[in-house]
């Protein structure tokens, strides 16, 4: 068969998207598909930094997916994904691809890029989570920098494991049981020397510890790097997004994302995986404080205070005036 596209304000090719093939399929181990994915009449495809993303039309919905590569320009993607029984649909999708399906998808984006000036790159995967730490350690080999892979995995579970193996080496530790990766990441963070970065990607409860344990043993923000699957959401507080433009005033209700609100009240703001991730969504800020959720802007500009992605952040005071 061949999937039908139909998300809500799906884009053209020439509108920026890849169209692109299924080329092949890999089911290496249980739940976890990757695809390969060739635009229909081959040639090259963008290159991108280790770590990037691309955010695949599924069905009804967007998702964004972490590319496997190094980054140099090729023929081909390949996206690992995870099937999620409880999920909202996405993972679903790709797990009933078949080879000669076609799939459209945005050019890739980085969110998760290593650090060229780091002395030394600590990695730390969990689960799914791998699927960007294969991309940082294909770049460091390439490149020759000094790197290492902690990797937390279910038994019998282990996606791209023994592709791992032959990549890194001694470079890779593998782990089945959480609390034996705990302390090793502990260790890790506690004796390695400084210039080292470290990256982390898996279940919120693993990025959490990396993060609060690096904060404890006093590494600088700047050096710990997250991706995160999504954005970790709750309600939030109402708020009025004032549209500076027109004057109107749009409420923006607790559970109801800017974005909705916005969309809501007829104004059209372009947006492609509604999770934080993209980056797409984003509008300026005239004034106000944002309440930043996402996963896309960086820490500097966060602080900045000058830009919200309003598919999933908020605002700090009751009214946050946009350049809309």
């Amino acid at each position: 068969m061949t999937a039908t596209l139909t998300a809500p304000g799906a884009l053209r090719a020439d509108d920026g998207r890849l169209v692109l093939e299924v080329a092949g399929v890999v089911d290496e181990v249980p739940g976890t598909r990757t695809l390969v994915l060739r635009r229909p009449g081959g040639g090259l495809l963008p290159a991108h930094p280790p770590g990037s993303h691309v955010v695949l039309d599924c069905g009804d919905r967007r998702n964004a997916y972490s590319l496997t590569g190094d980054g140099s320009p090729c023929e081909e993607y390949r996206v690992s994904v995870l099937l999620c029984p409880d999920g909202e649909g996405g993972s679903a999708f790709v797990h009933r691809l078949a080879v000669g399906d076609i799939v459209s998808a945005s050019r890739p984006r980085s969110a998760f890029a290593p650090v060229s000036t780091a002395r030394h790159h600590l990695l730390v995967a969990g689960g799914i989570g791998i699927t960007p730490m294969l991309s940082h350690a294909r770049a460091a080999v390439r490149w020759r920098r000094s790197f290492e892979l902690l990797y937390r995995h279910r038994p019998g579970a282990g996606a791209h494991l023994d592709e791992l193996r032959g990549l890194c080496g001694d470079r890779l530790t593998a782990y089945t049981s959480t609390p034996e990766m705990l302390a090793a990441v502990r260790a890790a963070l506690a004796d390695r020397p400084l210039g080292t970065h470290v990256y982390v990607c898996g279940p919120t409860p693993l990025i959490g510890f990396v993060e609060e344990t690096a904060a404890e043993l006093g590494w600088p923000g700047e050096r710990v790097h997250a991706e995160r699957f999504s954005a970790d959401l709750d309600a939030g507080e109402p708020f009025t997004a004032v549209l500076a433009r027109s004057g109107s005033r749009v409420p923006v209700p607790s559970g109801t994302s800017l974005l909705t609100a916005l969309e809501q009240a007829g104004v059209a703001v372009p947006n492609l995986c509604r999770q934080g991730v993209c980056g797409e969504c984003r509008v300026p800020v005239r004034s106000g404080r944002p309440l930043h959720r996402d996963l896309y802007l960086s820490e500097t500009e966060r602080a900045a205070g000058d830009a919200v992605m309003c598919c999933v952040s908020r605002s700090v005071d009751d009214e946050l005036e946009l350049d809309l």
